[in-house]
C-alpha cells in the first residue's frame, strides 16, 4: 500500500462520515515545512510503521517496521505499541502497551508527531484548526527538547578586521525537532510555560559544552534572554558555566533593550568580572540607544544592530558620519565596537573604514555546528 495520496487528492469539502478518527500533521520528522495532510483511521485494525504493506506506512529510519496499532472498540480508539525501538509517545508520554485516545491527542511514532481528531460527521478542512495543533505540537515538542537536551548548538565567527581572523564565535541554538527549530519557535513555546529562563541557560550550557570539538577552547560569546535580569540565577549559572570550563573564554551578551537598571547591570558586570566573564551589549541602536548606561556600565564590547550596517556602504555620507562618531566614540570610553549582520565585501570594507574593531556576519561564515570547524 503506497504511503498515503497526497493531500490534494483528499476531498477537502469532508472526510467520509465512516472515518470517525483520522490524524493530522506533516509527515516529515526531520522539521522541514511540507503540506499538511489528514488521515483516516478507516480499519478496524491501523498498522503504523516502516512497512510497505502497513496502513500508514512512514519510511524513515527512526520508524521501526511494526510500530504501532490502532484498534477501534465501539466507538473507542485504543493505540498500542508493538515494541517500536525509538517509542510511540502520546502527548509527550512514551507509551508502554495500549492506551486509549482522546481527541486532539497528540501522538507521535518516533520522530513523526500528529494530532488526532475525531469527527461523527462530515467536516470542513476548515475545522481542522491547523494553529491550534501546531502550538500543541510544539508544546509536547518543547517538553521533549528539555528532557532531553535536543539543542544543537551553532557557531558563528566574530573576526577581528586588523588581522582577518576569526578571534570568537557567537553561540546560537537550534533543534531538529519538528516546530521549534529555531531560538523564535523554541522561546515562543517557552513562553507559554514561563520555561524562557531554564531555556536560555541550558542553550549557553549546551554551547559551552559541546564546543569541546574545537581544537583549543574558543572565546564564546553566549546569550540571555531579557527575563534573566529580572530574576535571580543569572550569575550563579554563569559561575557554574565557569567552574565547568575554568579557562574557557567567555564573554556574556545582553540586549541593549534590557539595560533599564543601571544599578543592576553594574552588579552583574562587576560579578561577571569577578568570574572573568566579560559582557557585550548586543543590537546596540535597534531602539532607544540607552548612550548614560553605556557610558556608566561600561561592557567590554557593543554589538552595533543588522538595522545599522545593512547596506552601510551605500547609506547616505550624513548615517556614515553619524555611524563613525559613534564607533569613536565607543573606542574613546575603551569598550570594543562590533559590527553584525555584515553579508557583503562592500560592507565589511566600510565598516572597517568606520573605526570598527571586529565583524560579525554571514560575509565572514554563517552559523554552523560545531563538528564543521
Amino acid at each position: 500500500m503506497p504511503l498515503l495520496a497526497p493531500p490534494h487528492s483528499i476531498p477537502h469539502t469532508c472526510v467520509p462520515s465512516a472515518a470517525l478518527w483520522f490524524l493530522v500533521g506533516h509527515l516529515n520528522p526531520t522539521g522541514h515545512n511540507g503540506e499538511q495532510v489528514h488521515i483516516p483511521i478507516n480499519a478496524k485494525n491501523f498498522s503504523v510503521g516502516r512497512r510497505p504493506d502497513s496502513s500508514l506506512c512512514l519510511p524513515f529510519r527512526t520508524v521501526s517496521s511494526n510500530h504501532a496499532e490502532f484498534v477501534s472498540d465501539h466507538g473507542k480508539l485504543i493505540l498500542r505499541d508493538l515494541g517500536s525501538t525509538n517509542g510511540t509517545y502520546v502527548n509527550g508520554n512514551r507509551l508502554y502497551g495500549e492506551t486509549e485516545l482522546n481527541q486532539d491527542d497528540i501522538v507521535q511514532f518516533a520522530d513523526v508527531a500528529l494530532r488526532l481528531q475525531r469527527q461523527s460527521s462530515a467536516v470542513t478542512s476548515a475545522t481542522l484548526q491547523e494553529d491550534v495543533y501546531d502550538q500543541a505540537l510544539a508544546l509536547v515538542q518543547f517538553d521533549k527538547l528539555m528532557n532531553e537536551r535536543q539543542v544543537t548548538p551553532y557557531y558563528q565567527p566574530i573576526v577581528d578586521f586588523a588581522s582577518g581572523e576569526t578571534i570568537a564565535y557567537e553561540v546560537l541554538g537550534r533543534s531538529r525537532l519538528y516546530g521549534i527549530e529555531t531560538p523564535g519557535a523554541m522561546f515562543r513555546a517557552a513562553a507559554k510555560l514561563n520555561l524562557e529562563v531554564q531555556l536560555s541557560n541550558m542553550l549557553r550550557w549546551e554551547g559551552v559544552l559541546q564546543s569541546s570539538c574545537f581544537a583549543t577552547p574558543p572565546h564564546l560569546f553566549v546569550n540571555t534572554h531579557p527575563r534573566e535580569l529580572n530574576e535571580d540565577g543569572l550569575i550563579e549559572a554563569m559561575r557554574a558555566v565557569r567552574e565547568t570550563r575554568p579557562l574557557q573564554p567567555l564573554t556574556l551578551e545582553i540586549h541593549e533593550g534590557a539595560v533599564t537598571n543601571v544599578k543592576q547591570m553594574f552588579e552583574i558586570r562587576e560579578a561577571l568580572a569577578d568570574l572573568d566573564v566579560r559582557l557585550a551589549f548586543d543590537d546596540f541602536g535597534a531602539g532607544q540607544a540607552r548612550l548614560v548606561e553605556l557610558v556608566n556600565v561600561k561592557p567590554d564590547y557593543l554589538k552595533f544592530d543588522i538595522a545599522l550596517i545593512r547596506d552601510l556602504d551605500q547609506a547616505s555620507p550624513q548615517k556614515q558620519q553619524m555611524i563613525s562618531s559613534l564607533v569613536r566614540m565607543v573606542r574613546d570610553i575603551g569598550i570594543v565596537p562590533l559590527a553584525e549582520g555584515i553579508e557583503r565585501e562592500e560592507e565589511s570594507q566600510v565598516c572597517r573604514d568606520l573605526g570598527f574593531d571586529l565583524g560579525q556576519g554571514y560575509f565572514y561564515g554563517k552559523p554552523a555546528p560545531g563538528t564543521c570547524f
